[in-house]
Parts: C-alpha cells; sequence; structure tokens
C-alpha cells in the first residue's frame, strides 16, 4: 500500500477539499485526484461521493481514515525513533501571536533547526481565535497563543505568563491616582480586534466594575495601539516588559487601576490527533525556549534540569 496515496486520502478528509490537501502537500490538484482514485481501485469501493457540491467522504472512507491516521502517525514516530530527529524530513505549520513573534520566536525558530535540520517551517502570525480555527481545521499543526484551548482533543504545554497593564500618554491628562473602571469608562480605549484575547480581557475589566466603555476603538497589533495610545488617542492594554523604553521615555506611562490584570498565560498548543509527532516536540522546545515568567512549579523544573 502507497504511504503517499494514504497521506493525500489523509490531508484530502482533514482540509476538507482536494484542492486544500494540494496545498499542504505542495502538489496538483490532478495529482491529488489521481492518488485517491488509485487508492480507490486499490481497495474496491469510493473513498468519496463526487456531487455538484463536492467530494464527501463516504461511510468506507471513514473507517479507512481511522487506520490512515494511525499509519501515517506510527511512520512518522518510526522515522523518528529508528532514523534520529535530525534526519526527520517533514513541513510543520506553526501559527504565532504577536507577542511572541516579536520577543523569543528568533531563539525558537534556531533550536528547532538546530534539532530538526530538514524540517522546513511555515509560519502565519494572527490573533488567537484565528490560529484556534487553523488549528482545529487542521491548518496548522501547533500554535503559540494566549490562554489555553478548551476541548478533550488539544494538548497544551505552558509558555509561562506576561503582565499586562493600562498605558496611555502622559499628554492625555489622566488623573494621577488608582483609578477604577468607572473611572476610565470614559476614556477612549484602544483594543486589538472584537475576537481576540485582548478586547475579551478588557470588556470583561471594565465589566468586572459595573461599567461599560464609551468607545473602543480596534487595531490587529500591539504595535499599533502603542502607537496610537502615545500619540494621545486613547489608553491600551500593553504589557510593560515589551515596552520600557517608551515608559522611560515618557511617550507612555503606566495607570495605576484595580483591579489589576491576572498575568496572561501563553501555551504551544497541538491536536492530540496529530500526525506530525514533532509537533509536540516543538511544543515542549517552545516551553524551554521561552523567557516568558515560569509559573514557580516550571520554574523548579528548570532549575533541577
Amino acid at each position: 500500500m502507497n504511504l503517499r496515496r494514504i497521506e493525500t486520502f489523509y490531508w484530502a478528509v482533514k482540509l476538507g477539499s482536494f484542492s486544500a490537501a494540494a496545498d499542504r502537500l505542495n502538489a496538483t490538484q490532478s495529482t491529488v485526484s489521481m492518488r485517491i482514485q488509485d487508492l480507490e481501485r486499490e481497495f474496491g469501493f469510493a473513498l468519496f461521493d463526487r456531487g455538484r457540491r463536492g467530494a464527501r467522504i463516504t461511510a468506507m472512507g471513514r473507517e479507512v481514515m481511522r487506520y490512515a491516521e494511525e499509519m501515517l502517525r506510527l511512520s512518522a514516530e518510526m522515522h523518528e525513533r529508528l532514523a534520529g530527529s535530525e534526519t526527520m524530513p517533514g513541513v510543520v505549520r506553526i501559527g504565532v501571536v504577536e507577542m511572541i513573534s516579536v520577543t523569543w520566536l528568533p531563539r525558537l525558530v534556531k533550536a528547532i533547526h538546530e534539532s530538526y535540520p530538514k524540517v522546513a517551517l511555515e509560519l502565519a502570525e494572527a490573533l488567537t481565535q484565528d490560529l484556534v480555527e487553523d488549528l482545529d481545521q487542521g491548518n496548522l499543526d501547533l500554535i503559540l497563543a494566549a490562554g489555553r484551548v478548551p476541548g478533550y482533543n488539544f494538548s497544551q504545554v505552558s509558555l509561562g505568563t506576561v503582565e499586562f497593564a493600562w498605558m496611555a500618554s502622559p499628554a492625555l491628562g489622566l488623573p494621577k491616582r488608582t483609578l477604577r473602571p468607572r473611572d476610565l469608562q470614559h476614556w477612549p480605549v484602544i483594543a486589538l480586534s472584537r475576537e481576540s484575547y485582548h478586547h475579551r480581557s478588557i470588556e470583561e475589566w471594565f465589566r468586572s466594575g459595573g461599567a461599560h466603555c464609551r468607545r473602543i476603538d480596534t487595531c490587529k497589533s500591539l504595535g499599533v495601539a502603542a502607537a496610537l495610545a502615545g500619540a494621545g488617542l486613547g489608553v491600551t492594554l500593553l504589557p510593560p516588559s515589551r515596552y520600557r523604553n517608551e515608559i522611560k521615555a515618557r511617550r507612555l506611562r503606566l495607570i495605576a487601576v484595580t483591579p489589576q490584570f491576572r498575568p496572561v498565560e501563553f501555551t504551544a498548543t497541538y491536536s492530540t490527533a496529530t500526525i506530525q509527532p514533532v509537533a509536540r516536540r516543538i511544543a515542549e522546545l517552545a516551553g524551554e525556549v521561552s523567557d516568558f515568567e515560569k509559573t514557580p512549579a516550571k520554574r523548579k523544573r528548570l532549575r533541577h534540569s
């Protein structure tokens, strides 16, 4: 049985179309279709119902899918154990949030290439919600994002926590006292898009004090939010560790508030059903490379390692 055909069938099912499987495998759509037809002739039954609305997996196709997942997983594990990680080929698609891409991501990429020199990386930066959706749909093998992804079908490695705090330009003229949600609700707020972890955290903070922000302008990156806040256009939630220079130069100032924000945990998440064992290895590697604040238990393990 040709493993390439099995792999092609797997991705056609996982990604929902022959064209998506072709993109994933760096092949043409006609090649994907031919491989699946060859597999169908080999089995003697149809794996997909081909109609006007595209190809839909058959009941027998779902049965084959169970075996395909196990075959591909065992094939990858056998290659890793017997041939060694340095000879493992393949492409790993990793989604990252901005907070990681502008801090320790280059060190992680270097560590990956040192451990897996034949593995090619495809990196995509997006908001947490978009990354979770792509991971769930099979478009990504691993995501490095904020928060923990719910669901029994995901495994996660903690990357540590990051402190976030309200900041604004001194020119905005906010009172120099501890502010509550009801005090800050009258000032314009700058947040990431409504689907983001950042936006939800801001809304929850206002609700915790029985307040509702009068105006929230949104953007797609912390860098843009910081620039807008530095220009005196509103208050925003930023990691002080990332904006020390702006605070020191008095382009931004920390706003004392109560309640304070809880540190945000970042995690490396992969699907428990992944056929790519290197995704788990890279998640563990990310946990070692990350310079975010580790939990006490994590710090203890690192000291004894």
